[in-house]
């Protein structure tokens, strides 16, 4: 994205800040009350988070255990599906998982799917593809129980970020089709979210224009910690972001051996705007893609610095 479009400023209403008698007067026992009050939200756990362990290569789990796992190894009720790790989609091995799940009491909440095709291609029938390809995916996570369907903006190309009429041309090729699977996804009571997952998904500027001219309510955001290029602020990125967010994704690399702080984001900046300021209390999903740690230690190090940010 050239510079004009990853770096176009935004006028901001500023909060009023107390002060003088007014600011004393929230002194004393009501002060403490709110600052003692927990942060309203769930922890999810996304099965990216176990992707080394579980998916379809040989010596790997099926991803039928990621309720037993979530439940026992890490005391999580809720996860977050993957498409590319499922070992199937047909209905004998939906209901395998669904009885998994039920007999760990975990619920499936999410269900992220990669590689289905492009709703910004080029081409009508690359379009239409893409959305005959979702629609089948919105039928598997209808049946799972799920609530949202998270898919890709893709379809886009080298030219897409280098000027404004390239990228709304491509916001404009994509909004039909993602009105579509937005009334689909509606049809079965559910939500069809964005992530930022590269290429103009991960601008703000291109994601707040994509949401307002698919302009419809099932369709949203999921906003994800990490995923964004060097040239873009990943706080104001994720901020803007948060309106239009019916999920959240707590990205998260390593984590500091004696504080337990995430070396690579500030959890208390994002957790303070995602809850605090936007007002958000739905799942948030750990999504753990670090190395020097392995998965296990990575999700239960990212569970505990939330719970305290919870707290």
């Amino acid at each position: 994205m050239t510079r004009d479009i990853s770096r176009r400023g935004f006028l901001k209403t500023a909060g009023v800040v107390l002060g003088g008698s007014a600011g004393l007067a929230l002194g004393g026992g009501l002060m403490e009350s709110a600052a003692a009050a927990p942060r309203q939200f769930t922890i999810s756990l996304a099965a990216w988070s176990l992707h080394r362990m579980i998916g379809k290569k040989a010596g790997q789990k099926d991803m039928l255990e990621m309720p037993r796992i979530s439940r026992e190894e890490f005391g999580i009720d809720a996860i977050e599906l993957v498409n590319q790790m499922m070992s199937a989609s047909e209905t004998a091995y939906l209901d395998k998982l669904l009885k998994n799940a039920d007999e760990h009491k975990v619920k499936m909440t999410l269900i992220m799917i990669d590689n289905a095709g492009s709703v910004g291609a080029e081409s009508e029938d690359g379009r239409k593809s893409a959305v005959e390809q979702h629609k089948r995916w919105i039928d598997v996570a209808s049946h799972l129980g799920c609530e949202t369907l998270r898919m890709n903006w893709a379809g886009y190309n080298d030219g897409t970020m280098k000027s404004s009429e390239a990228l709304n041309a491509f916001i404009e090729g994509s909004a039909g089709p993602l009105r579509q699977l937005s009334e689909y996804a509606e049809a079965k009571k559910m939500n069809l979210i964005i992530e930022n997952h590269g290429g103009p998904s991960s601008y703000p500027d291109a994601m707040v224009g994509l949401i307002q001219k698919v302009d419809h309510p099932r369709f949203g955001t999921l906003p994800d910690f990490g995923n964004f290029p060097d040239d873009v602020d990943k706080y104001d990125a994720i901020d803007r972001m948060m309106p239009y967010a019916k999920a959240v994704s707590a990205k998260c690399y390593d984590f500091d051996d004696a504080t337990g702080e995430e070396t690579k984001i500030d959890y208390a900046r994002m957790m303070a705007m995602v809850v605090d300021e936007h007002g958000y209390h739905g799942n948030i999903g750990i999504e753990y893609e670090g190395g020097r740690m392995s998965e296990f230690d990575g999700v239960r190090a990212c569970k505990k610095l939330l719970e305290k940010l919870r707290a």
